[in-house]
């Protein structure tokens, strides 16, 4: 016996849909089953943000800064910032996270310089403050940020979802589907969806070494 020399197993909306009613002893029979799936599956694609990290969804972006603009607008609906350097002359400068209220005890919010801490004002299309605003219009800011998942539209399109969180994508739906058509099975989904995203989200970590220090007060990204 050989093995079948692929590993390219994908499941597109459709079947993702079909699996998750089947866990919940249910068949899809109608367009509406469709559709409320699908609105369940973005709806936890947004509660997976609020959960934490998700590292396939860490993108970088640039802007060339503008001399003595107040602030930079982002990506409208980016879900968080990472880290932030300002690059100069090839070199790369590291940029200190401030929180709302250190931010706005700064005494002078006009003074110009090189960037050397930032607060990421997180509206609906985000805000990037620098302190001291830059002096000049040919730094290059770079950061990293955590974009939205993308959403789960016609039945033909894959998800944008690793292969790894397929085990929790499929029991994740297969709860929120519960909670609407099968109450009898929620526990035992919900069980079974919080081990399988424990386990994803074990994995899905870097495997660089851990450096903890000391902070005054907890910043969210």
């Amino acid at each position: 016996m050989t093995t079948s020399g692929s590993a390219d197993f994908n499941l597109d909306v459709a079947e993702l849909i079909e699996e998750a009613y089947e866990r919940c002893g249910l068949e899809v029979r109608t367009g509406y089953d469709g559709k409320t799936a699908r609105r369940s599956l973005n709806l936890m694609f947004a509660e997976w943000a609020n959960r934490g990290l998700n590292l396939w969804t860490v993108e970088q972006g640039s802007f060339t800064t503008t001399a003595s603009q107040e602030y930079e607008e982002l990506i409208p609906g980016m879900a968080g910032i990472l880290e932030v350097v300002v690059r100069r002359d090839g070199t790369d400068y590291e940029i200190e996270r401030l929180g709302r209220n250190e931010f706005a005890l700064l005494p002078s919010k006009t003074t110009t310089g090189r960037p050397s801490q930032f607060w990421f004002d997180r509206r609906r299309t985000p805000r990037l403050y620098m302190w001291p605003r830059p002096e000049n219009s040919t730094d290059t800011v770079i950061y990293y940020y955590v974009r939205r998942i993308e959403d789960a539209d016609a039945l033909t399109n894959t998800t944008d979802v690793p292969w790894r969180f397929y085990p929790c994508m499929v029991a994740g739906l297969a709860y929120y589907l519960a909670m609407k058509k099968a109450p009898e099975r929620l526990q035992i989904l919900k069980a079974v969806y919080e081990e399988e995203f424990a386990r994803a989200a074990e994995e899905d970590e870097e495997r660089a070494s851990l450096k903890l220090q000391p902070s005054a007060q907890y910043l969210r990204f």
